[in-house]
């Protein structure tokens, strides 16, 4: 259910074309919904903003297409991410129109047509070519949360002139989404050169010293620049949520 669903349930109501019993009855049959192996959040929207996401992770492909089919059937737009391509054939068979996104491991439908109006750009950056998959997640997810986009990918501080080269973007952005995995220094850069909220996103790419994105985390967590906010490591996902409810004015 809607912010938009909810008011037209009062409006009906008002206007007495709908018993407040029914208004009840619909209320209740929309808080959560019980199968075997998952309890479906269907408040979720008119909480927070936005469909329970599905983690496909751990979860087998029948019981993420079932998820999936139960929140597409309600009119919502669906989100599903650590993905495989397994999982999106037994989705796409319940749910018309999914999509697979292989690099970052997403599938979607019911993507919106375009951005919600008064929303500021979100910035996806990355150092290096290998951190794509984690910054994909994050684009991804911004773009199903409604906010307009924009990248710069590759950019790290091994050769910081990519990055200062395409400064514009830096300075048109309300929030910025930096990803990083070795030493995981880019954030900082980043966080001195602008006026809006930075996540840091750490990812496990590295070497044996890394281990598996600590390292990056750590550095991030230890930032020297300001207005810097650090998820887990790979957390693309998280990152994206985040930002757009800055992006929103919520934060």
């Amino acid at each position: 259910m809607t912010k938009d669903d909810l008011r037209g349930l009062l409006r009906s109501y008002r206007q007495g074309t709908l018993s407040e019993q029914a208004v009840l009855n619909k209320l209740a049959a929309l808080q959560f919904e019980s199968l075997d192996f998952a309890t479906i959040d269907h408040h979720r929207t008119l909480r927070q903003g936005f469909p329970e996401v599905i983690l496909c992770q751990g979860k087998t492909v029948s019981q993420v297409a079932e998820i999936a089919s139960r929140i597409t059937r309600r009119s919502q737009p669906l989100l599903a991410t650590r993905a495989t391509r397994d999982h999106f054939k037994a989705v796409r068979r319940k749910v018309r129109g999914a999509h697979y996104h292989e690099l970052a491991r997403v599938i979607t439908a019911r993507e919106p047509k375009k951005p919600d109006q008064g929303r500021g750009t979100i910035l996806v950056v990355t150092a290096g070519t290998s951190d794509i998959p984690v910054a994909e997640e994050a684009a991804i997810t911004a773009t199903m949360l409604g906010n307009p986009i924009d990248k710069m990918y590759d950019v790290g501080v091994a050769g910081i002139h990519r990055l200062l080269l395409q400064s514009d973007k830096l300075l048109k952005a309300c929030v910025i989404v930096v990803v990083a995995g070795m030493e995981g220094a880019l954030p900082s850069v980043v966080g001195g050169l602008v006026d809006v909220p930075v996540i840091a996103v750490p990812t496990s790419v590295g070497y044996g010293a890394s281990f598996q994105g600590v390292a990056a985390l750590l550095a991030m967590l230890n930032s020297c620049a300001s207005g810097i906010t650090v998820v887990n490591i790979d957390n693309g996902f998280g990152a994206a949520f985040a930002a757009s409810l800055m992006n929103k004015g919520r934060i």
